[in-house]
């Protein structure tokens, strides 16, 4: 049981092993929260997530292709790293040169922003306005089991 919800976590994040045991070093070592909790709080906190969580892409996948592109700016700088991690306050939006693409146009407002995140669909553009609680994340996944599975 342990082992599937580890690996329903990893898929559901797009996530390998060795970054996915970082990421579980990382929640280890934060002060607040419990580890579970933190785990969860960092993967929600990647940027090819919030670019899924605000509707830019139909999966996280499609997301983690839009930031590999250099479609994305944070705080006005491009980034390419599917993995950067972002702050409250952040601010991401789609760049210029590529608002009138297509897949754009098709962004409504479908999908439910969570309450941690704003959206600025005619914009496209979004602002992380604080960091997750582990009640707001809802993702189906057993985190407890994760830090049995990990601290063996």
């Amino acid at each position: 049981q342990q082992l599937r919800e580890k690996q329903k976590a990893k898929f559901i994040y797009g996530v390998l092993e060795k970054p996915f045991r970082n990421y579980f070093a990382r929640a280890q070592k934060l002060k607040y929260g419990t580890t579970g909790d933190n785990l969860m709080i960092l993967l929600e906190l990647r940027l090819d997530n919030v670019m899924f969580r605000l509707g830019y892409g139909r999966t996280r996948k499609e997301a983690r292709q839009i930031v590999d592109h250099k479609h994305v700016l944070v705080n006005g700088k491009t980034v390419n790293i599917p993995s950067y991690q972002l702050k409250a306050g952040d601010v991401i939006e789609i760049k210029e040169k590529f608002k009138g693409a297509q897949r754009y146009k098709e962004v409504t407002g479908a999908r439910l922003v969570p309450a941690w995140l704003e959206a600025d669909h005619e914009a496209l553009s979004g602002t992380v306005k604080a960091i997750p609680t582990r009640a707001e994340i809802d993702v189906p996944v057993n985190d407890v089991l994760i830090v049995e599975l990990y601290s063996k």
